[in-house]
């Protein structure tokens, strides 16, 4: 069977703020078959995944895009309340269809521990970053972003990422350049072995690559739309 084709408009999303959150919302012309929430990761802000957007509103998703506390046009520094920011940005997408999380590094890890708690039926994490490696990074002022370093740092201390994959129960999706520079690609194929009861679950390790290749390449984007599809239906 051909593969179908996709036509991605560069139609420009909606705009909007939540709780002092800005996001930018990809909705198709039809009703969606799932939401998406998007988490970018640590420096990083909304825009630098609207091509993701665009591809997941031409694959019939309603995705939102936003920016974390501490990042681009959102209020406030990042801190102690990130699952609540989570779930208030959610709030924006359609309710009546399944929910899935897509995140990149901190977003990757931010996806993962908050998925129970958001009910998110799929994740899919690219070059997902461990919380003792965001903690030794915060610790040493590696992060450019504006934070409450004692309360975001007591967060990740809380929320450990393999823990949370040990108990998800909805699908997973990890992808992790062989050649990241930043996370070890050995940490996602720790969370794949955690995540014994997350199902579907598939862990892809690409030869090569560096710790932003996969987010921006289209075939991989594809591959993980179409991963969404099969989850989510």
């Amino acid at each position: 069977m051909a593969p179908r084709s996709r036509t991605v408009s560069m139609e420009p999303p909606e705009l909007g703020r939540t709780a002092g959150l800005a996001w930018a919302r990809f909705a198709p012309d039809g009703a969606p078959w799932g939401s998406l929430l998007v988490l970018h990761g640590a420096g990083s802000r909304k825009e630098s995944h609207y091509d993701f957007g665009r591809a997941a509103r031409a694959a019939g998703l309603c995705a939102l895009c936003f920016d974390a506390r501490g990042h681009g046009e959102s209020d406030g520094p990042m801190g102690a309340g990130v699952l609540d920011d989570l779930a208030a940005v959610a709030g924006e997408l359609p309710r009546d269809v399944p929910l899935a999380l897509r995140g990149s590094s901190m977003g990757g890890y931010l996806a993962i521990v908050a998925a129970a708690a958001l009910g998110a039926r799929a994740v899919v994490a690219i070059c997902p970053a461990p919380a003792d490696g965001l903690i030794v990074a915060l610790r040493a002022g590696r992060f450019d972003f504006r934070a409450d370093r004692p309360a975001l740092e007591a967060f990740l201390a809380e929320h450990d990422d393999l823990q949370a994959a040990g108990a998800y129960e909805g699908g997973l999706l990890l992808l992790h350049a062989e050649g990241d520079e930043s996370v070890p690609y050995q940490h996602s194929v720790a969370l794949d072995a955690a995540a014994a009861g997350a199902r579907p679950r598939r862990l892809l390790v690409i030869p090569g690559g560096h710790h932003r290749s996969i987010q921006h390449d289209a075939e991989l984007q594809g591959e993980a739309l179409r991963w969404l599809e099969r989850a989510l239906r």
